[in-house]
């Protein structure tokens, strides 16, 4: 398909197609947020070309703002001189290396010729700074002009690759030979003792820097172009857009890296078998730390007092193939897996491979934790200042924010842990540095003191202890920690020292060496004697043999050390006092009591987003209601109203394709008003069948049917199948219920694609299916019934979320202290409520319609949609088109009119 190039106003945006009206409009408010750096919450429904949209909208913008930026350089080095004003009013192609000059208030009565030396000063360095980049520039861009046109690069790097590979055979081949030597089992002891010590450690403020980082990593450091950052929440998506990228006009000429979780995109297969995301990421940094500990030695070259086998390098991070995977990855678009393919090509590692492309990178594709969580930011090389970030699929982004930087731990990891870590001192204390045994114990006595607030012993087992005092009770951060009187413990310290340390890395290794593996003995009765206190530990099964498990969900399953959780609830708790609350659980024994921290202002991580960045877009296919953005995020975040700009646009389908209605009574006129206290009645699941009975007569294909929970779901479908009314559904179609496992849900959507088509070529008196599905659940967001697989959608009810939470009911307490009050409008708590209850039904009902020539009818069962507050938050394509009936007949004979007209065009 031939590439169109659209113009809006004097902006040419390059498609692959002739947009859609509504696309050309997003494309040309777009350009404008990022041009004059707003933050903008953009909504286009599924089907619109979304992706497309902003992948051509923000990347025109960044070509223009590129070459404008090319023309101002060339005027600077041509004339030498800065503009009239130096600061705010310079000229924002600039890039942040070139916008370092203050602007810097000069003292009253200052000479002339003192302000004039200042001045050329400033031109100078500005000019020498621009000279430096071009030529970086040059140099980059020559080199990806050679990757593309010359082949003998990847020669030479295949050759590299092939002598680093028989260099390290022979190094295997002679740690064979001396392993058979005499000795050995002496040797390969004490080379596993020493892993499993810790390292001396100093604290910051004994040293500059932290040493764990290759000195390598220095040479790669180079400027940071003006780039977009797009992140969204899973891979898959992800890699969706990348292929977008791909397809588009920009897709050979736009340096793009994909970013991803060390256990996506590892390549060494002794790391990637550790399974939990946490061992890989300690066991890749040792791997680092070893290799520069390893270069230090050799450049010291003290003797040795005594033979030691060198500790295990990472083969795949190499600085020469680095160089030449960075490179790789900028010259053409690829996605994760094909990135990963790569990486194992070059014998080079993907994830610090794709780090090493951030700087030169145009567009930067990466998940939501990546980029919303500032520790994960930093660690993966993200600089946000000055630069472009679009959030998608955003509808949950303050649920995403909440969570990632929210921590719960239980009881038996409280105990697990304080059993391990106490072992591991009692071990090897004689050989550990004053200051490890310091903050091992400092960690010791935190454990012990989250038992004791729990109501249990720390000494006893967690599974026998029963709790005397149950129930769920919040605290301010600073009223738990004088409860648990720990008050008087630099938190900010400790959880310091365990990510310098690797404290859990460290105590996973001994566990997994001695744990599991040393038989008793006369020599280490103690260890022994961990060995069973930490079987006990364990949940109970049967002593029945398993069922064999695939490799791959093997790995999955392995589990990784309860310090590990400990250690991010530690880092919780160092939040402000007024931004986060503890939640004690006790729950009869101590093994299934928790500690959760709850963080109630996500707008305090996200402000350094917005305050960084150049300009912010969030974006979604249905963003509706927008004002938990508005109020909770963006004004908390102290961005100022005038800076945010909304915009949403309708859906390309005709308006006779889409039929939304409010229906306010069943056929028995029953009144419909699916409460908690009514919801439950015979009558009210009685006439949701005949409900259902009637549109499944009338409606061709799949209908999808969402209820408010699954317990709701199985008490109506009981009630059905025993009064009958399953029977009626099933002559008409299929039935299929949502599964509650992840891994059955491909299937159950397989076998009703396959029924609905079946239907449709067989003619029978069944004319399609209907899945039962839950709110929230994982039919309600990702998958696509489109065309017949979707031909309407029902939502029984209105589902809000559970009121009586402890964690609702805090965070409305909180919204209710902190926003503030409207008059005439409901409190901010309460519309929280009712904004979640919204967003879950938008992004249930969005399901149907899914492309220009899709046709569906939305099904709203409960009278409340009818009020105008309600219908307010639906998004604008929908609410703009809703019927509201009072009554069943007017709604069946509506749909049957419509769905037959359409299906005759």
């Amino acid at each position: 398909m031939a590439n169109k190039t659209p113009e809006v106003g004097d902006i040419h945006f390059p498609f692959p197609f002739t947009p859609y009206s509504i696309q050309k409009d997003f494309m040309a408010e777009l350009y404008q947020v990022l041009e004059a750096g707003k933050i903008g919450i953009f909504e286009s429904p599924t089907g619109t070309g979304k992706s497309l949209s902003l992948i051509c909208g923000a990347l025109s913008w960044l070509r223009d703002f590129e070459q404008k930026k090319r023309q101002e350089e060339a005027r600077l080095l041509e004339t030498g001189t800065l503009p009239l004003k130096v600061g705010k009013d310079q000229p924002p192609s600039l890039s942040s290396s070139c916008q370092e000059t203050p602007d810097v208030l000069r003292p009253a009565g200052e000479p002339d010729w003192v302000a004039q030396f200042v001045q050329k000063k400033e031109e100078r360095d500005l000019v020498d700074r621009l000279q430096e980049e071009r030529v970086r520039r040059r140099k980059r861009e020559e080199r990806l002009r050679q990757i593309r046109h010359n082949a003998q690069l990847k020669h030479a790097a295949k050759r590299v690759r092939q002598e680093e590979e028989e260099t390290e055979r022979l190094l295997r081949l002679s740690r064979e030979m001396l392993a058979g030597g005499p000795g050995a089992e002496q040797l390969e002891q004490l080379t596993g003792e020493e892993e499993l010590v810790l390292a001396e450690y100093e604290s910051d403020e004994e040293k500059g820097t932290a040493s764990g980082v290759d000195k390598d990593e220095d040479d790669l450091e180079e400027e940071h172009v003006t780039k977009i950052y797009y992140c969204s929440r899973t891979h898959s998506q992800l890699s969706q857009f990348v292929h977008e990228v791909q397809k588009s006009p920009f897709g050979k000429d736009t340096r793009l890296v994909s970013l991803g979780s060390r256990q996506n995109l590892c390549v060494n297969e002794d790391v990637r078998h550790l399974g939990s995301v946490q061992l890989i990421n300690d066991r890749c940094v040792e791997m680092q730390r070893n290799k520069h500990e390893r270069k230090s030695e050799a450049e010291e070259e003290k003797p040795k007092k005594r033979r030691q086998e060198p500790r295990a390098t990472c083969p795949f991070y190499n600085y020469e193939q680095l160089q030449l995977l960075r490179d790789e990855v900028l010259v053409e678009v690829k996605d994760i897996e094909q990135l990963v393919t790569l990486g194992k090509e070059a014998h080079a590692c993907p994830y610090y491979g794709s780090r090493f492309a951030i700087p030169a990178a145009q567009l930067v594709v990466l998940p939501y934790q990546m980029l919303l969580h500032a520790a994960t930011r930093q660690a993966a090389g993200i600089r946000l200042q000055g630069q472009v970030v679009v959030i998608d699929e955003a509808h949950n982004l303050i649920d995403t924010i909440t969570g990632i930087h929210s921590a719960e731990v239980s009881g038996s990891q409280l105990c697990q842990a304080h059993s391990q870590l106490l072992q591991y001192m009692e071990r090897y204390g004689r050989r550990l540095k004053a200051k490890n045994l310091m903050y091992i114990k400092q960690i010791l006595y935190l454990l012990e003191k989250f038992v004791t607030v729990l109501g249990g012993n720390i000494k006893q087992n967690p599974h026998s202890q029963r709790l005397s005092q149950t129930g769920t009770e919040l605290k301010t951060i600073n009223d738990f920690l004088f409860l648990s009187q720990i008050d008087n413990i630099n938190l900010f310290k400790v959880q310091r020292y365990c990510e310098k340390s690797m404290v859990s890395r460290k105590l996973f290794g001994f566990t997994e060496k001695y744990g599991a593996v040393l038989a008793p003995s006369r020599e280490q009765p103690r260890l022994a004697g961990f060995q069973q206190f930490l079987q006990s530990l364990q949940p109970e099964v049967t002593k029945t043999p398993a069922a064999p498990v695939e490799e791959g969900e093997a790995r999955a399953l392995r589990p990784s050390s309860p310090l590990m959780h400990i250690e991010g609830f530690l880092a919780a708790l160092t939040t402000a006092n007024q931004d986060g609350r503890v939640i004690l659980s006790r729950q009869g024994s101590l093994s299934q009591s928790s500690l959760k921290f709850l963080l109630l202002n996500p707008a305090v991580p996200f402000a350094q987003v917005v305050k960084e960045c150049r300009a912010v877009v969030i974006a979604g296919g249905t963003m509706q209601p927008v004002s938990d953005f508005r109020e909770q995020l963006l004004a908390c975040a102290g961005v100022d109203a005038e800076r945010v700009v909304e915009f949403s646009c309708g859906h390309v389908i005709p308006p006779d394709n889409i039929l939304p209605l409010v229906v306010c009574s069943g056929p028995s006129n029953q009144q419909l008003e699916f409460t908690y206290q009514q919801r439950e009645l015979p009558q009210m699941m009685t006439e949701t069948g005949r409900i259902l009975c009637n549109l499944c007569n009338v409606v061709p294909g799949g209908v999808v049917c969402f209820f408010p929970s699954y317990e709701y779901q199985r008490q109506v479908h009981a009630h059905w199948d025993k009064s009958g009314l399953l029977a009626r559904l099933a002559v008409r179609k299929k039935i299929f219920q949502e599964p509650k496992r992840a891994n059955q849900v491909e299937q159950v959507l397989l076998e009703y694609s396959k029924c609905i088509q079946c239907c449709g070529q067989m003619g029978s008196t069944m004319t399609g299916a209907l899945l039962l599905s839950v709110v929230g659940g994982k039919m309600s967001e990702g998958i696509n019934f489109s065309d017949n697989l979707g031909r309407c959608v029902v939502m029984v009810g209105m589902p809000y979320p559970n009121i009586k939470s402890p964690e609702l009911q805090e965070k409305m307490a909180y919204l209710d202290q902190t926003l503030p009050r409207t008059p005439g409008q409901v409190p901010p708590g309460k519309a929280l409520v009712e904004n979640l209850c919204m967003k879950a039904v938008n992004q249930s009902i969005g399901r149907a319609i899914r492309h220009q020539k899709d046709f569906a009818s939305i099904v709203l069962l409960d009278q409340r949609y009818a009020r105008p507050p309600i219908l307010a938050k639906l998004p604008a394509w929908i609410r703009d088109r809703v019927e509201i009936k009072t009554t069943f007949g007017p709604a069946i004979a509506a749909m049957r009119k419509v769905l037959s007209g359409v299906e005759e065009q």
